[in-house]
């Protein structure tokens, strides 16, 4: 049904035909909701994989395949095709994954890769009851109190980013930096998480030695796994630690989408000047955000940043006594914080449609 009728209410005269409209962006965005729970199932049950290798199947050749029973099978894979995640031949009943649709699904190592964020997803729905109490109280949800899947899926998410653009994109953004990691420096990875960043430095920077800090035990006890796996444990070292206490003086300060996390960013940013050698720099990479809330608005990327600050670092860093710059703070708020810990230069190196580079000196 369309109209163009208007009603009058309470509030005053109603366009019916934006109400339908509305309702209708609305109802897409319900199915969304519904399809991004089995996109995450597909992920964690590996069915984007499997059907990335096999190129096409019936529901009881994925269920063989797969190790699932043929009737969910079926169901999964019909509720793709309507989604337009699949193809769907109907003579012979067959579901395919194209290869362009696998890059994003089912491949990691492309930049393309948007499959990890749905762990996160479901790693925030799984605490909604805490984010409710938050939300009522003003009290905080801390990093350590979140479901497991935020810690990996998180690590998965970003790797996409930091694989395709650290090394060959951001880092020569600073003048010399690669000259100075390839000749060998001493460098911190302060939020390190579970340290795919630093050891991806550590990979391609043989000379140099890294200390990865994170507060999260967990975090840092699999960060050691990976590097041990990656056979980087000769240079690479996870300490659990506060990001305003740890010891040690560095040539290099690093800050990989953690300082908009932080309850006293600016104590990070005064401890990490108080921590460099003479000579040292911070390198931060942060997502990117408009300055003002109004350039932002239908942006898709800034979408997906408010949510997931709304629901991931905002309640984090009120956790931690919070100044709660959020994933959007955007570069103002950030230079800003950098001058507030005391240092003399402080820029936006560069800024991709998902992340800003940053610089300071003391």
């Amino acid at each position: 049904m369309t109209t163009t009728e208007t009603v009058t209410s309470a509030v005053g005269d109603i366009d019916l035909a934006e109400v339908e409209a509305f309702a209708g962006r609305v109802a897409l965005d319900r199915a969304s909701a519904y399809q991004g729970v089995l996109t995450y199932l597909g992920d964690r049950l590996g069915l984007w994989r499997t059907l990335a290798a096999v190129g096409s199947a019936t529901s009881g050749e994925l269920a063989e395949e797969a190790g699932l029973a043929e009737r969910y099978a079926r169901e999964w894979l019909s509720a793709q095709a309507a989604a337009g995640y699949l193809d769907y031949d109907a003579g012979s009943g067959r579901f395919s994954l194209p290869a362009e649709r696998a890059m994003v699904l089912a491949d990691e190592s492309t930049p393309a890769s948007g499959i990890a964020g749905f762990e996160v997803i479901a790693a925030v729905w799984a605490a909604a009851d805490k984010l409710a109490h938050a939300y009522v109280t003003g009290k905080g949800v801390p990093w350590h109190e979140h479901d497991p899947r935020l810690f990996t899926g998180v690590e998965r998410f970003y790797s996409v980013f930091y694989r395709s653009s650290l090394v060959a994109e951001w880092l020569p953004k600073v003048d010399g930096l690669v000259d100075r990691l390839e000749a060998g420096i001493r460098v911190a990875d302060v939020g390190c998480g579970l340290g795919a960043a630093t050891i991806l430095l550590a990979e391609a920077f043989p000379r140099s030695t890294f200390v990865g800090v994170d507060y999260h035990d967990e975090s840092i006890r699999l960060a050691t796994e990976a590097a041990r796996a990656a056979g980087v444990t000769d240079r690479v070292e996870f300490r659990v630690g506060d990001a305003s206490a740890y010891e040690g003086t560095f040539d290099l300060v690093c800050f990989f989408d953690a300082v908009h996390d932080m309850g006293d960013p600016v104590g990070a940013l005064e401890h990490a000047r108080r921590s460099l050698a003479p000579g040292g720099q911070v390198f931060a990479v942060e997502p990117f955000a408009h300055d003002r809330l109004e350039d932002a608005l239908g942006d898709p990327v800034a979408m997906t940043y408010f949510a997931a600050s709304s629901a991931l670092c905002v309640p984090h860093s009120l956790s931690d006594g919070g100044a709660a710059l959020g994933a959007q703070a955007g570069p103002r708020r950030l230079l800003d914080a950098f001058a507030s810990a005391g240092f003399g230069t402080a820029r936006v190196a560069g800024q991709t449609p998902y992340n800003l580079v940053l610089e300071a000196r003391a």
